[in-house]
């Protein structure tokens, strides 16, 4: 794979996000995985769909419907500032020579 096809999104691991489009819409959540690749987001406890797993007896698992999250496209999460509580895009600054997300609504960096 190359780096070119790897797209430079707005969430990181770790962000505290809203869903702003979607049957979730409203919900909020930690991202816990970032697909760069494909532009999707994992986020904790939203998007979730039931799976059908089939019961594996030498690893101990029980067979039956169990829910799983399934990941959203990056579009649909806008990240929650920390300093103001409020959803926003980043904007991007560079501080001491390095590039940093910033809050566009109150200017904190994220």
């Amino acid at each position: 794979m190359k780096d070119t096809d790897k797209k430079d999104l707005h969430v990181k691991n770790g962000d505290r996000v809203v869903v702003i489009a979607g049957k979730d819409k409203g919900k909020e959540g930690n991202v816990t995985k970032v697909d760069r690749t494909k532009g999707k987001v994992l986020v904790q406890g939203v998007n979730m769909v039931t799976k059908a797993q089939k019961p594996q007896p030498a690893l101990g698992i029980q067979g039956g419907l169990i829910k799983v999250e399934a990941p959203l496209d990056s579009s649909n999460v806008m990240i929650i500032c920390p300093a103001c509580s409020k959803a926003t895009r980043p904007a991007t600054k560079i501080v001491d020579g390095k590039k940093v997300r910033v809050c566009k609504k109150c200017g904190e960096q994220l």
